[in-house]
């Protein structure tokens, strides 16, 4: 004998229900698998930070480097796109690694607010992955001189830009205006900047110089009409002197 068990309507029912909300529509799956995917792709935040400014960087730099490996190529007459695909590539390659370098190790050094001290070692040592990388380059044998030449750059140009820096700091905390005309350059350069005043006293002068030139001018116009004023008086007939009688003989 077979059992046979019929299921009633209402228990199709239930089920159907209570089966159907767990499932989502089809379209909420695909949002959601896209989402998914978004997300799986998209790089985290703090790497964005580091490659976008340095990419930036290396792009202003490669476009130099273009420009500079094309004008060296016309230089020595050899061919204009190597050299300038060449040139291009390396200050790329130099300006993004460093760029890069130098923010690694400044979020390394320091996490809120870097000091001079950490500005340094961050561009030594983001000078010296760009000489190594630079090196590697131009050959094996220039690594070692190209790590070290570049460290010594980027300590050098960071000391100088702290320096400038705190100079710039301590003229704002005294309130004393920066002097103009007196850095370093100014001392080779042929132009010299001039203020309103010393551009003031500057005309001062030159009028004083004209107006004295004018005096003398004056001068000379009133003693030329007087020495004209006296010739003519001279050369006018009722001024002749009368000659003397003769004396007579006894």
């Amino acid at each position: 004998m077979k059992r046979v068990v019929l299921s009633s309507q209402e228990d199709g029912t239930q089920s159907n229900s209570s089966t159907s909300p767990s499932s989502p529509p089809p379209v909420e799956n695909t949002r959601m698998q896209r989402t998914v995917r978004q997300q799986k792709q998209s790089l985290p935040p703090e790497l964005m930070e580091i490659l976008v400014p340095s990419l930036k960087v290396g792009a202003a730099a490669g476009a130099c480097g273009l420009f500079a490996g094309a004008v060296a190529g016309i230089v020595r007459s050899a061919p204009t796109v190597f050299f300038s695909v060449i040139a291009g590539g390396q200050w790329f390659t130099l300006a993004t690694s460093y760029s890069a370098t130098r923010l690694v190790s400044l979020k390394h050094f320091a996490e809120d607010e870097p000091t001079p001290g950490d500005k340094l070692k961050a561009s030594t040592v983001a000078g010296g992955v760009a000489g190594t990388l630079g090196g590697l380059l131009r050959g094996p044998r220039n690594v070692i001189p190209g790590a070290l030449m570049f460290s010594l750059f980027g300590a050098g140009g960071q000391a100088i830009a702290n320096w400038r820096s705190a100079k710039a700091a301590l003229s704002s905390a005294t309130n004393t205006p920066p002097k103009s005309g007196r850095g370093f350059w100014s001392k080779w350069s042929p132009i010299t900047p001039l203020s309103d005043e010393d551009y003031e006293k500057i005309l001062e002068e030159k009028l004083l110089r004209v107006e004295a030139d004018i005096a003398l001018v004056d001068d000379r116009i009133k003693e030329i009409r007087e020495s004209k004023s006296q010739k003519a008086k001279d050369e006018a007939p009722g001024s002749e002197k009368p000659s003397s009688a003769p004396s007579s003989k006894a």
